[in-house]
């Protein structure tokens, strides 16, 4: 099970994820997580990486597009993995293309969860409010501002991606504005129907 999980930021992907780890038993690859294990295991892409990160620059599409490589060559990814974050981009989508292609392997589906914006604003700021009364400190980033130029960032970079992937058919909606069970639902019916077609 190859799939890709898309959708603005408060969407629910990292729930979503975390039941598909849990009942398939693959990994959730979170571009920033693979990118500070390469840098740790002092692959010779991560040492690359690590001298740009510590210029304060952006990681190329190059590098992120090598460690992606590597990463799906792990022997926990054998069955399958889930890709968080990535690609961000129609670029990063081709490459990857690519990159399975060379391996003989292809994406399962891709999973947008789609999302009212008005709405996500709302829900994020319910739960820094629930955080915060419970005791919590919120994430740094959540807040209005910083979200509603998150939601800009998404939607003029990796929103594309969802007409890309419905150009190549792999794309699957699913609305995320239901209660979780109900996505993860969604999201198994949609897996099921990728798998018969």
């Amino acid at each position: 099970m190859r799939l890709i999980l898309l959708g603005p930021p408060g969407a629910g992907k990292g729930t979503q994820a975390q039941r598909l780890v849990e009942k398939y038993g693959i990994p959730q690859l979170s571009t920033g997580d693979m990118l500070r294990a390469a840098v740790k295991a002092e692959t010779e892409i991560g040492k690359r990486a690590k001298a740009v990160m510590d210029a304060g620059q952006l990681v190329s599409d190059e590098i992120v597009n090598q460690i992606v490589s590597e990463r799906v060559d792990a022997p926990d990814a054998a069955n399958g993995f889930i890709l968080d974050g990535f690609p961000r981009t129609v670029p990063q989508a081709k490459a990857l293309g690519e990159i399975l292609s060379g391996k003989g392997l292809k994406l399962d589906a891709v999973i947008e969860l789609a999302v009212d914006e008005s709405a996500l604003v709302k829900r994020m700021e319910k739960r820094v409010a629930e955080t915060v009364a419970a005791g919590g400190q919120a994430r740094a980033d959540d807040n209005p501002e910083s979200f509603k130029k998150r939601l800009v960032e998404f939607r003029e970079k990796t929103a594309p991606l969802s007409a890309y992937y419905a150009g190549t058919g792999e794309l699957k909606k699913v609305d995320g504005m239901a209660p979780v069970d109900e996505v993860t639902e969604a999201i198994e019916a949609a897996l099921m129907q990728a798998a018969e077609s």
